[in-house]
């Protein structure tokens, strides 16, 4: 598997997947919420249902690693300090941050906000990493990302709109994940990218469960053989593409495999219009795809160096 990993078309393949799988997230949680009658301002249930999702993502991720490489999952205590800071941050807070922000918001509109990761990321690596700065390309496609951001949040009747726990959090969940990112690549050293994946989810599952179960409601949550499934799918989409990405990452450069995340919000656009009852496309939806599909692009572009 490794080959196959480190060859560059099937790399980008796998790319696109796991962008693909990302951007379905948004019509699938949208319509969770639905199914499963959570109330819109129900933060606890959101909390256990995001726990549960990727619990069984862990799990699932852990379980493959075992078939594939049982001594990987062995991690030290140094180790596990690090996974326990990474479940925290890039499970439990980022998704807290994700489900409840998603709950005000459209489909579409939470695609695009949460690609500002993408943006925050290259940010703090200009103060982190000495050969990492900013440079005019960089802020191109960084000016056009947040002016897309801005689109989003523009309506049909050319008012913006902003909501502190609505675009906010989903901003939240930008900034968090970039924290996230910067951390894992440093951090994480010597530990399998499964390993990363499969721990770091089901100890942030664990953080949400254990805050969330407590407070949790008889009736905030009716499953249906519906939303069962739907809960099935989003805790496979997590296993596949986090398990997925961080082994692209370890065989090639972050700026090569990154360039392919424009793909979340115009996926989580045109698939929240097909399956969302109610969202349609307009003029600033569609402006806003194009700045922030753009200024990833632009972020993350690098010049092939010429053969002599």
């Amino acid at each position: 598997m490794n080959k196959l990993l480190m060859k560059p078309h099937i790399a980008i393949g796998i790319a696109i997947f796991c962008s693909i799988l990302w951007g379905s997230a948004f019509p699938v949680l949208k319509i969770s919420y639905s199914e499963l009658q959570m109330a819109p301002d129900d933060v606890i249930a959101k909390m256990v249902f995001a726990g549960i999702r990727f619990l069984l993502a862990g799990i699932m991720v852990l379980v493959w690693l075992a078939f594939m490489d049982a001594k990987r999952i062995k991690v030290t205590k140094r180790q596990l300090l690090v996974l326990v800071l990474l479940g925290v941050i890039q499970t439990a807070l980022q998704y807290y941050f994700f489900y409840n922000g998603l709950a005000i918001v459209s489909g579409m509109k939470g695609s695009i906000l949460s690609s500002s990761g993408v943006f925050f990321t290259v940010l703090l690596a200009h103060f982190y990493y000495k050969n990492d700065r900013m440079n005019w390309r960089k802020w191109i496609g960084i000016t056009a990302g947040f002016i897309g951001i801005v689109l989003a949040n523009w309506g049909e009747s050319f008012q913006l709109t902003f909501q502190w726990t609505g675009e906010g959090y989903m901003i939240m969940a930008g900034v968090t994940s970039a924290i996230a990112t910067i951390m894992a690549k440093e951090l994480a050293i010597g530990i399998h990218p499964f390993a990363i994946t499969g721990w770091q989810l089901s100890l942030g599952a664990i953080v949400l469960l254990v805050i969330g179960f407590p407070q949790l409601q008889a009736d905030a949550m009716q499953f249906t053989p519906l939303g069962t499934g739907l809960l099935l799918y989003s805790a496979f989409l997590s296993a596949a593409a986090f398990a997925l990405w961080y082994s692209l990452l370890k065989y090639h450069p972050a700026s090569k495999i990154t360039m392919y995340k424009f793909i979340v919000p115009v996926s989580g656009v045109l698939l929240s219009t097909i399956f969302i009852p109610g969202e349609q496309l307009n003029v600033m939806i569609i402006g806003a795809i194009v700045m922030v599909a753009l200024g990833i692009v632009v972020v993350n572009y690098r010049k092939t160096p010429k053969q002599n």
